[in-house]
């Protein structure tokens, strides 16, 4: 947003210096990023008229001019430019100017003539070029016959001006337009604001509803639609003080009525739509949500294919534009227009935000309908548009009457507050009167009844709507340096991390260690990640809570599963040829407890990760083999060992994201602490993933839950171990985990360690058989074990597997 200081003094007087004026504005919250001077480099450029002009004796291509600048004596100024002739009236940089293209004016000799000055282009001034006509966009800047001589050129072309450029928040939509920045000066400076009475005569016989008529399809989308209609108007150039004001604005002049509709937008932040009467189909506008797939030919002369839920006004035939973003090519204002329609809405502002990202039109109107407008501005609006117009012009024509569909009246917001409850909130000591004070320069009404403030919030504070509120008015411009700093008052407790946030800084150290890349996401997932991943239907992390304002269309919903932001990370490094991976990540999910949502939702930390590629880093001492599913076991594994997380069973299992077959939890009882597997092949085909990948999930809370709180040593044995190899013959469906859980269970209290060291499938085996082959290690801390004891324990184990797993020894 970029306004003027002559707009804004149209309706305020201040005596402030535009450095004063933005501090005060800054230091209210109302922050000033720049401020432009755009006549900057022009002081010694005025206007001269060419007296004489005869060529250089000495050159055939430079002319000597004899100029006329409005002083005693005229002065001599020689030139290369073509197109100067004897009469005109041009631009003259006089000696010591310093133009804004960064040349410096002296005067020097040409050819045995000395030159006094500079004959200036339009580019040399630094002039919109695109806004010029063709014949003065090269040479020398030809001016007007009438032009007075000797005049600085910067006030010729209204350039003796200072631009404010705001930076503001998307809180303070009111701000967005010079009505609202007039109130916050009137409150700052306590000037008073000189309001344009807005006053229409409609001056036509014919009434509105007889040639015209609008609905809204889509209250939900928009809630208010207003228009009003202007006949035998005659198209052409605005005047030239509101052509300096949009340029002020940063608006390009095109023409009175489409720079009215920009003028009222910027002056009373209300963006307004002008259409062509006659070009509209059956005479009748409609605000609804497109049909998937209709075409839209907009004001930039480019088809758009509608999506879903974009909000169009139509008319009874095809869409007329995209709402509150740029209307349709069909229905412009052209110089064959004679009769006018002016449209001024309330759209929903998410929905127009998501509308212009998606089509990548981001234009004045579409930034203030996203922030906000005010919804009781529309007619006034439409009124102003009318008044200028046919100001300019005196044959315009206002139609009688307006049409306005408001289907649901927006209440009127009332604060009530005291003097105590302010002061207490901002530590400060102020009277209520001082208060009161402040909202009325702020035009807030308010009414005091037994101690009670009651505050009338007006229509254009969409920002305000509590106590707190209130309190940052009053504490903005009665000034937060006035306000003392005091120290917090209570009890002083040292700050330290919960137990929760020094697991996970312990879990990071680990899996760094473990040569993995922690990744940070966003906490938004779109659904067709969960489509890619596989996700059941009916499966309850479907349940995500929709963002009412989102970033950006890839991310319409709050994650409820981690996983979709590791497969997001891997593809965007596969996409980038990075493709050795090692990545885990940390995060939040948010699982609703009912949808839609109408309490916090429940909030969980997931680890989740992938690995895929080499196996080892690219070296000439190492091979190129890849990362398997036991690689991503062993980082399972390692990190549970150092948790100190032990006696997990791993068994087959299943998850949506992963191989039916490639699949293994860990478990403690019923809780499944860790889940690795290989990337389901269909999962791997939606994300185009051509390679093998493993990835693995857990939540914290079951981690917390098992790691050991105390850790216990005991002595190194003193005592010798005992080895015993266990080859068996089972079935093949039998799981290796169910036969170590039996040999834990049956062997007593001196095995100290069992390891799987062979599994053989194949010739000499039945095919329904495999072979496992244990390494059983046996030790006592107080003697060293007897043969008879071990082999006591080793029949117990036979035994028990040949009851419980139909086991049998392999000869």
């Amino acid at each position: 947003m970029q306004v003027s200081i002559k707009w804004l003094k149209d309706y305020i007087d201040f005596k402030e210096t535009p450095e004063k004026l933005a501090d005060m504005l800054t230091m209210a919250g109302v922050p000033v990023e720049n401020i432009i001077d755009p006549g900057i480099g022009l002081e010694k450029v005025v206007t001269g008229r060419i007296e004489e002009l005869k060529p250089h004796e000495n050159s055939d291509h430079l002319q000597i001019c004899t100029i006329n600048v409005g002083a005693d004596e005229n002065i001599i100024i020689v030139t290369g430019a073509k197109n100067v002739a004897q009469g005109q009236i041009v631009p003259v940089a006089m000696i010591g100017a310093h133009l804004p293209n960064g040349m410096k004016i002296s005067k020097g000799k040409l050819r045995g003539v000395m030159s006094y000055g500079m004959l200036c282009s339009a580019q040399e001034l630094k002039l919109d070029l695109e806004a010029l006509p063709d014949d003065q966009k090269t040479g020398i800047y030809i001016l007007p016959p009438d032009t007075l001589i000797g005049m600085p050129v910067k006030d010729l072309l209204g350039l003796n001006d200072v631009i404010l450029e705001f930076e503001l928040t998307a809180n303070r939509s009111d701000c967005f337009s010079v009505f609202g920045l007039v109130r916050e000066i009137a409150a700052l400076t306590g000037n008073k604001a000189k309001w344009p009475v807005i006053t229409l005569k409609e001056n036509s016989s014919d009434k509105i509803n007889d040639l015209i008529s609008i609905e809204i399809a889509d209250q939900d989308l928009c809630p208010r639609f207003s228009c009003r209609m202007l006949k035998n108007i005659k198209v052409g150039p605005s005047p030239e003080w509101m052509q300096q004001r949009l340029e002020g604005a940063g608006i390009r002049s095109i023409n009175n009525v489409v720079d009215v509709t920009n003028f009222v937008m910027i002056e009373l932040g209300q963006p307004l739509h002008a259409y062509d009467y006659d070009a509209i189909k059956g005479h009748k506008l409609i605000a609804r949500r497109s049909i998937e797939g209709e075409l839209l030919h907009t004001l930039d002369d480019t088809s758009r294919k509608a999506k879903k839920d974009m909000l169009v006004i139509a008319d009874t035939e095809k869409a007329a534009g995209l709402a509150g973003i740029m209307g349709g090519f069909e229905t412009e204002i052209t110089d064959k227009t004679t009769t006018v329609v002016l449209e001024a809405a309330k759209f929903y502002g998410a929905g127009i935000r998501r509308t212009a990202r998606s089509c990548g039109l981001i234009s004045e109107a579409s930034g203030r309908f996203e922030r906000g407008t005010d919804i009781e501005n529309t007619i006034r609006a439409l009124d102003r548009a009318a008044q200028l117009l046919t100001q300019m012009d005196v044959t315009c024509a206002a139609v009688t009457g307006v049409l306005d569909v408001y289907p649901e009246k927006k209440k009127p917001v009332t604060i009530d507050f005291t003097a105590e409850a302010i002061n207490k909130h901002l530590g400060t000591g102020l009277d209520s009167r001082i208060m009161v004070d402040i909202l009325r320069k702020l035009e807030i009404k308010t009414e005091e009844k037994n101690g009670i403030i009651t505050a009338f919030i007006p229509s254009w504070r969409g920002d305000i709507s509590c106590m707190q509120d209130i309190s940052e008015e009053i504490s903005r411009i009665y000034g937060f340096d006035k306000i003392e700093s005091t120290l917090p008052s209570g009890l002083a407790l040292q700050g330290k991390q919960s137990d929760k946030q020094t697991f996970v800084d312990k879990l990071k150290n680990i899996m760094v260690s473990l040569g993995l890349c922690e990744t940070v996401s966003f906490s938004f997932t779109h659904p067709s990640i969960l489509d890619k991943l596989n996700v059941p239907a009916d499966h309850f992390i479907r349940n995500a809570i929709p963002i009412m304002n989102p970033l950006t269309d890839e991310y319409p919903l709050v994650r409820t599963c981690l996983l979709t932001s590791v497969m997001e990370n891997l593809t965007r490094n596969f996409s980038r040829k990075n493709n050795d991976i090692k990545i885990f990540e940390i995060g939040s999910i948010f699982l609703p407890k009912a949808l839609p949502v109408t309490e916090l939702p429940s909030e969980h930390l997931e680890i989740a990760g992938a690995i895929s590629g080499r196996r080892n880093t690219f070296s000439w001492s190492e091979d190129n083999s890849p990362a398997d599913f036991y690689d991503a076991k062993g980082i399972i594994e390692e990190l549970l060992q150092k948790l100190s997380i032990s006696r997990c069973t791993i068994e087959a299992g299943e998850q949506f994201a992963m191989h039916p077959g490639k699949t293994a939890v860990f478990k403690k009882g019923r809780d499944t602490v860790f889940t690795v597997g290989e990337l389901h092949p269909s999962v791997s085909s939606a994300f185009g993933i051509t390679k093998p990948v493993y990835i693995f999930t857990a939540d914290i809370d079951i981690l917390m839950k098992y790691t050991a709180k105390t850790i216990k040593s005991r002595p190194l044995p003193k005592y010798p171990s005992t080895s015993r190899d266990l080859a068996i013959l089972v079935d093949t469906s039998v799981e290796a985990g169910i036969i170590e859980k039996t040999i834990t269970k049956s062997a007593g209290q001196y095995l100290s360690s069992l390891d799987l060291f062979d599994v053989y499938e194949g010739k000499q085996i039945e095919g329904s058989k495999k072979s496992l082959a244990f390494s059983l290690t046996f030790q006592a801390n107080d003697k060293t074990l007897t043969d008879a004891e071990i082999d006591a324990a080793f029949q117990n184990i036979v035994e028990a597997l040949q009851k419980n797993c139909n086991a049998s020894l392999r000869a």
